[in-house]
C-alpha cells in the first residue's frame, strides 16, 4: 500500500474515532436528560440540547416514553455501528483485504445502518401521528431526519458486504487451488 493510500486510511480512522466519541456523548447526555427529565424535570432547560418533552410528558406518559424510547434506541444504534466500523478499520488487512471476519463486519455494519433508518422511519410517522394529536414534536425530529439516507446507505453497504462475501469465496477456491 502506498504512503498516500496508508496516511488516508489512518486519518479516517481517526474521524472515525472522532464520531464515535461524539456518538457516545450525544447517547449518554441524551440518557441523562431521560433521568433527569422523571426525577428532576425543571432543570432539563440546562441539560444536553435541552429536549425538554415535560409537556408530553404530562399530557401521556406512554407517549413520552415511546418518543424517548425512539432517540434513545437511534442514539446507541449508531453509537454501536461506529463501534463496528472502529473495529473493522483496527483488524482489515489491506494487504489482503477479503477475509470472513471482514465480510461479517461489513455484513454487520449494513444491518445496523438498515436498522437505523427503519426505526427512524418508523419514529417519525410515530411522531407524524402524535402531531394530529396536538403533540409538540418539534424537539424529536432532528433525531430521524436522515432516515432515508441510512435506509440508502445500508444498501450500498449491502451490496459492497455481498462483493466481499464473493471475495471471500473465490480466495478460498484459489488458495484450494494452488
Amino acid at each position: 500500500m502506498s504512503k498516500t493510500n496508508n496516511l488516508i486510511f489512518k486519518g479516517l480512522t481517526i474521524v472515525t474515532w472522532i464520531i464515535f466519541v461524539g456518538l457516545c456523548i450525544e447517547a449518554g447526555g441524551l440518557l441523562l436528560n431521560f433521568i433527569f427529565s422523571l426525577f428532576k424535570p425543571e432543570y432539563v432547560g440546562n441539560l444536553y440540547q435541552k429536549l425538554d418533552l415535560s409537556t408530553m410528558y404530562q399530557q401521556n406518559k406512554w407517549a413520552f416514553f415511546g418518543m424517548y424510547g425512539f432517540v434513545l434506541v437511534i442514539a446507541i444504534l449508531k453509537a454501536q455501528l461506529f463501534y463496528l466500523v472502529i473495529t473493522l478499520l483496527h483488524k482489515i488487512d489491506l494487504s489482503k483485504p477479503f477475509s470472513g471476519y471482514v465480510a461479517k463486519k461489513i455484513n454487520s455494519i449494513a444491518y445496523f445502518t438498515f436498522s437505523i433508518g427503519i426505526i427512524s422511519h418508523i419514529a417519525r410517522e410515530v411522531a407524524k401521528s402524535l402531531l394530529h394529536y396536538g403533540y409538540e414534536i418539534d424537539k424529536l425530529n432532528q433525531f430521524w431526519v436522515d432516515s432515508q439516507a441510512f435506509i440508502l446507505m445500508a444498501a450500498v453497504v449491502y451490496v459492497i458486504a455481498i462483493i466481499f462475501s464473493k471475495g471471500v469465496a473465490n480466495q478460498e477456491e484459489l488458495d484450494e487451488t494452488v
